[in-house]
């Protein structure tokens, strides 16, 4: 048996997910062999992902969405890093009911990078999602190096807003080390940078964008690309264009410009959390995450784990706290059935407050359905 979910965001991290379903696995089962790899697709758990799966967690003190000191991790094994964007530029690092639109800045993501670099990472995973910006990656490409400057040839102040004041870029500055680094930009959309498929369209509403700060950062954003076309030329406008440069508020647009290369989250972290080792060894799959819903079948991580088992003639069902997935829909993904906290306790709200034992009786009802 492998156990292979995403979090239950805001109820249960990943790691907890499979310790509470191999606990009520083996309440019918007591000498059950579970194997659990718990997995994520870029976004926030990344790194606790990577660690689960046996990297070492290093933590650095760099700066949050605000530019207040923040302490966040990333994974590392060998040469090869897992940084997760969100643990430096992530909503959850903004005060409770604070947003910042046009101000906050990925300056701590990049200075993961360079700690990730620092530590002698050869191979640097950069998942990005859950992000509290819309700066089009600029903070980041700072804190290794680049310069964006007004007209008076000092510095834009952070955040997305700021680039619309950018006249001059200078990226001769970046840390020399990224040229000799396998960069992968790993995230579950595909978004361009601007317009209405963009970084601010799509998802600065959820970041508090205001209609006129969505038409303030999408102009910003599209001058930033421009301007940057003077010292970069054509490849500027074609990343702004390229899948995954509105990541994460355009982060995946400054990671195009350090010459990452894209791949779907989800994908990249099997690979790197070995999956298919694993999956060798299953009979039967168990994934899920909070929400089974239409955004599961893009590019989240139950969809990709139950796509790489099917691949393989595996059996894959998923536990879940709410499930907006009709059965063809589920099949049609590889998944043969979901078992939603809901089909135990009606009451959402406790499902929520009490994932944890829930979701070990949606487990011992599995284990009745499938080993018995």
């Amino acid at each position: 048996m492998l156990i292979a979910a995403d979090k239950f965001k805001g109820s249960l991290t990943a790691v907890q997910v499979a310790e509470r379903v191999t606990a009520g696995l083996r309440r019918v089962v007591p000498d059950l062999t579970v194997e659990a790899l718990p997995v994520a697709d870029g976004g926030d758990g990344t790194v606790d992902a990577a660690v689960a799966a046996g990297f070492e967690r290093r933590e650095v003190r760099v700066a949050g969405p605000l530019g207040q000191e923040v302490t966040a991790a990333f994974a590392l094994r060998g040469e090869t890093a897992v940084v997760e964007m969100a643990e430096a530029s992530g909503l959850q690092r903004l005060p409770a009911g604070v947003f910042a639109p046009l101000t906050a800045s990925t300056y701590g993501s990049g200075e993961l990078l360079r700690a990730a670099l620092d530590a002698g990472a050869r191979t640097i995973v950069f998942g990005v999602g859950g992000s509290a910006t819309t700066d089009g990656g600029a903070g980041m490409l700072a804190a290794l190096g680049a310069r964006f400057l007004d007209e008076d040839g000092e510095p834009v102040t952070p955040g997305g807003g700021g680039l619309a004041d950018v006249a001059r870029t200078d990226l001769s500055g970046l840390d020399p080390r990224l040229s000799s680094v396998e960069l992968v930009l790993a995230s579950d959309v595909d978004n361009p940078l601007t317009g209405p498929k963009g970084a601010p369209a799509v998802y600065g509403p959820q970041k508090g964008a205001s209609p006129d700060d969505v038409d303030t950062l999408d102009a910003a954003l599209a001058h930033f690309a421009k301007v940057l076309q003077d010292e970069v030329g054509p490849r500027a406008a074609e990343y702004a264009a390229s899948p995954g440069a509105g990541a994460a508020g355009g982060i995946g647009y400054g990671a195009l410009l350090l010459g990452a290369r894209f791949r779907p989250g989800i994908e990249v972290m099997l690979d790197v959390l070995g999956f298919a080792p694993a999956l060798e060894r299953a009979t039967l799959v168990i994934t899920g995450e909070g929400s089974l819903d239409e955004q599961t079948l893009h590019g989240k991580a139950p969809a990709g784990v139950a796509a790489a088992a099917r691949a393989r003639g595996k059996d894959v069902i998923a536990v879940c706290g709410r499930l907006a997935l009709p059965a063809e829909a589920l099949e049609r993904a590889g998944i043969r059935q979901a078992y939603p906290l809901t089909s135990v306790e009606p009451d959402v709200a406790r499902c929520i407050a009490e994932a944890g034992p829930i979701l070990q009786d949606v487990a011992e009802r599995i284990a009745r359905d499938r080993l018995l």
